[in-house]
């Protein structure tokens, strides 16, 4: 068995010695400020609280924006069953960057009847008014002919999608291993 470093005795003296050194006295008014300037200082780690833990989660439009939080978003609202809402959030994406006027209307066509049309097979929720405005605007349409709809997803997905997909396992695995990676 290994001895012990210290005994009692030896704490005890050393103990008494710390008693005898002189420490300088700290005046209630230095106590003061140094506690206005630690509470005030960003990196404190008490001042983290409900206001400021959001930004320690990617919004929604970064989440759009990195390819692998994108990939992982669109499993997760796969296993949800509402991945219609992200898959039309890109075509209108790829749509908004078509520089051909003549592809505008083979595009815009392949959109409404996927997404939009009441019997589409990956139909999003948007309402009546939305559903007709676009109708009306196929029959000429410009790069903002989905607008509407598209905030529409959007706001679904941030308000609904998105938060449980913070909290889902995919998420926090994806956070996880990005965090461990950083040595390699």
């Amino acid at each position: 068995m290994p001895k012990l470093l210290f005994s009692k005795i030896r704490l005890y003296k050393i103990k008494d010695l710390m008693e005898n050194v002189k420490r300088p006295r700290r005046r209630k008014k230095d106590i003061q400020c140094r506690m206005v300037t630690k509470i005030n200082d960003e990196t404190y780690p008490s001042n983290l609280s409900w206001q400021t833990d959001h930004k320690l989660h990617p919004t929604m439009e970064k989440l759009l924006r990195d390819k692998k939080y994108l990939a992982a978003f669109r499993s997760f609202l796969q296993s949800e069953f509402s991945e219609e809402n992200i898959e039309f959030w890109l075509s209108c994406e790829d749509f908004k960057s078509t520089a051909s006027p003549d592809d505008l209307g083979w595009k815009a066509e392949e959109i409404y009847r996927k997404f939009i049309q009441p019997t589409a097979c990956r139909e999003i929720n948007v309402d009546h008014h939305i559903r007709e405005k676009i109708k009306k605007s196929l029959e000429k349409p410009s790069l903002c002919c989905f607008d509407e709809a598209q905030k529409h997803v959007y706001l679904l997905m941030e308000r609904d999608s998105c938060p449980r997909f913070l909290h889902s396992d995919a998420y926090l695995s994806l956070k996880h291993k990005s965090s461990t990676l950083w040595y390699i």
